[in-house]
C-alpha cells in the first residue's frame, strides 16, 4: 500500500510541530523518518494514526484521501503503529492484549480466547517470534513485549506499519532481531515508516530517508550517506560524533564497592560478590546485556535496593543502609535508566522537576515556602544552558520529547555539587545532537575530579566514555578492562566469556 502525506501542518498554540510536511512511502519500502528529539516526527505519525487531527494537509492511501477521526479509522484502513512506549496491559495475557479493541465472541457473548491464541501462534510462527499467547505481558522481557505490539498490528491486517523509536529500550541483540523482522515485513510488501534518530540503524535498514528539523522537511538522504552527513542534516550544524577527552587525572578516595550482593524479596541473588572502585577523575562504565544485574547494582548504590550485603563507600563513608535522601544529600547525582518512571514527575513543570532533590536548599525553600521566582530563574538558566526545547519553565515535563525530558534530568543532577555521578543509560532514546551534549557534560564532570559510573547497553557509548570497563554477566563482573578494548572482546565477555578467554 502506498502512503502519501501532503502538506501536513499541526499546531499546538503558537508552536508549529509540523510545518507543511510532505512524505511518500512506496509499497514494500522501509522509509526512515530521521530527526532530533522534538523535531516533530512522532507528532506527524500521530496525525497519520488518527490520534491528532491535522490543521492543514491530507493523508492518502493508494492515492485515496483519508479522513481519520481516530485510531480505529486508521487501523481499519490498514495502518498499524508500534509505539515507543508500549500500549499494552501488563496484567493481561498476550492473547488478551492482541484481541483488545476488536474482541471476538462465542455464544452467550463470552470472549473467544481460543481464536485469539490461535491467531497469535500463527503470526508468531510466521516470523519466528516464539511468543507464548498465555504469558502475562508484565512478565515478558522488553524485546518480547515489542513483538506483542507487532503481532497486534499484524493481526489487524496492517499494510502500513509505523515503528516509533522502536529500539529505544532494546538490547543490541534485540535490535538486530527487530531489523531482521522489518526486512521480512518489507519483503512481504508491507510499507514501513521507521522513526528514529540512530544513524547506524538508519543506514543499516532504510531504503529511503527523510530528515525533518524543527517541524520541517530539510532534505532527503540516501542510506549510503555518512553518519556525519546525516547528523549535520538532522541538527543543522556539524556534530562531533567522537567523544573528545584527555587521559584521566586520578585523585584519592572516590567510590569503593566490596563483596556486594543484592537479593530480591524471594531471596534470589541478582548481584553476586561484585567489587570495583572508581577514583575521582575517572569514568568506569558497566557494560552488559540488559538484565544481568546492572539495574540492581545501580539501585544498591543509590539506596533503592532493599536487601543489600557488602560494602559501598564514598570517600570513606558507608552508603549501605542509608536512605535515598541521605545518599543524594551526600553528593551522589543519579540519572535513572527510566526517566518517565524514576527521573521525572510528568505532571510537574520543568521548573519543579529541576528542583526535586533540592527542596531542603534555602535558595529555593525558606520557612517551608517555595521561593517561586528563585525556582523560575534557576530553571530559565538551566533551560538555556542545557538547550532544553520547551515553551518555558512552566511547561509540564511530561509534554516534552524524550530527549528533552532526559536533558531535564541531566540538568538537575549536574547542577549541584557532586562527589559521585551515577548515570544509568544516560542517552537512551536521545538524538545524536543531545548525545553529543550529554557525553560532553559527563566528561566535564569527570574532568572536574568527580568519580563517574556509567551503566549502558550501548557499546558505542561504553567505549566512547569509559576509562575502564566492568563487564557484568549473570550478576557477576567477568572482567575489568581498559576503555579501548575491542568491541568483539567486550561482546564475548557480555555473553559470559572470561576476560582471558575473550581476549584470546
Amino acid at each position: 500500500m502506498k502512503l502519501e502525506l501532503r502538506g501536513i501542518t499541526k499546531r499546538f498554540g503558537s508552536l508549529v510541530a509540523n510545518d507543511h510536511i510532505d512524505l511518500v512511502v512506496e509499497p514494500g519500502q522501509i522509509h526512515a523518518l530521521l530527526g532530533e528529539n522534538g523535531a516533530g516526527k512522532s507528532t506527524l505519525m500521530n496525525v497519520l494514526y488518527g490520534l491528532y487531527q491535522a490543521d492543514e494537509g491530507e493523508v492518502l492511501l493508494d492515492d485515496v484521501v483519508q479522513h481519520f477521526r481516530g485510531p480505529g479509522d486508521a487501523m481499519n484502513a490498514g495502518i498499524g503503529m508500534v509505539h515507543q512506549h508500549f500500549m499494552l496491559i501488563p496484567v493481561f495475557t498476550v492473547a488478551e492484549n492482541v484481541m483488545l479493541g476488536h474482541e471476538s465472541t462465542k455464544a452467550l457473548g463470552t470472549l473467544d480466547l481460543a481464536s485469539a491464541r490461535k491467531h497469535v501462534i500463527e503470526v508468531a510462527d510466521r516470523f519466528g517470534f516464539h511468543v507464548d499467547p498465555d504469558a502475562l505481558v508484565g512478565d515478558l522481557p522488553v524485546g518480547v513485549q515489542q513483538r506483542v505490539e507487532i503481532i497486534k498490528a499484524l493481526s489487524r491486517d496492517a499494510k502500513v506499519l509505523v515503528f516509533d523509536e522502536p529500539t529505544a529500550v532494546l538490547t543490541p541483540q534485540e535490535t538486530d532481531e527487530l531489523m531482521a523482522i522489518m526486512r521480512q515485513l518489507r519483503d512481504e510488501g508491507t510499507s514501513i515508516v521507521f522513526i528514529t534518530h540512530k544513524l547506524r540503524e538508519v543506514r543499516e535498514v532504510a531504503d529511503a530517508i527523510t530528515v525533518i528539523r524543527l517541524g520541517k522537511v530539510v532534505g532527503e538522504a540516501s542510506p549510503t550517506a555518512t553518519n556525519s552527513e546525516l547528523a549535520s542534516l538532522m541538527v543543522g550544524r556539524a556534530v562531533e560524533l567522537t567523544v573528545q577527552k584527555e587521559e584521566p587525572t586520578l585523585g584519592e578516595g572516590g567510590l569503593e564497592i566490596k563483596g556486594l550482593r543484592v537479593l530480591t524479596d524471594d531471596g534470589q541473588v541478582v548481584v553476586d560478590d561484585v567489587s570495583f572502585d572508581v577514583r575521582p577523575g575517572e569514568i568506569v562504565a558497566v557494560a552488559g546485556v540488559q538484565g544481568n544485574g546492572q539495574t540492581e547494582l545501580v539501585e544498591a548504590m543509590v539506596g533503592l535496593a532493599a536487601r543489600v550485603e557488602g560494602s559501598i563507600s564514598l570517600d570513606g563513608e558507608q552508603l549501605v543502609g542509608r536512605s535515598v535522601r541521605s545518599i543524594l544529600d551526600a553528593g551522589v547525582g543519579f540519572v535513572p535508566e527510566d526517566r518517565k518512571e524514576d527521573g521525572l514527575v510528568g505532571n510537574f513543570s520543568v521548573a519543579e522537576n529541576l528542583m526535586l532533590d533540592r527542596t531542603g536548599d534555602s535558595a529555593f525553600v525558606r520557612g517551608g515556602t517555595i521561593r517561586r521566582q528563585a525556582v523560575e530563574d534557576f530553571a530559565t538558566a538551566r533551560i538555556e544552558e542545557y538547550d532544553i526545547r520547551t515553551q518555558g519553565p512552566h511547561t509540564p515535563a511530561g509534554a516534552l520529547s524524550g530527549g528533552n525530558q532526559q536533558k531535564v534530568v541531566i540538568a538537575r543532577e549536574m547542577s549541584r555539587p557532586l562527589k559521585l555521578l551515577v548515570a544509568a543509560q544516560p542517552t537512551r532514546g536521545v538524538d545524536v545532537g543531545s548525545i553529543e551534549f550529554i557525553h560532553k557534560r559527563i566528561v566535564e564532570t569527570r574532568d572536574s575530579g568527580v568519580p563517574v559510573v556509567v551503566v549502558s547497553t550501548e557499546l558505542d557509548e561504553v567505549t566512547a566514555l569509559a576509562d575502564r570497563i566492568a563487564v557484568m554477566y549473570r550478576g557477576k563482573i567477568v572482567g575489568i578492562v581498559p576503555g579501548d578494548t575491542a568491541r568483539e572482546t567486550l561482546g564475548l565477555m557480555m555473553a559470559g566469556a572470561g576476560q582471558a578467554e575473550a581476549a584470546a
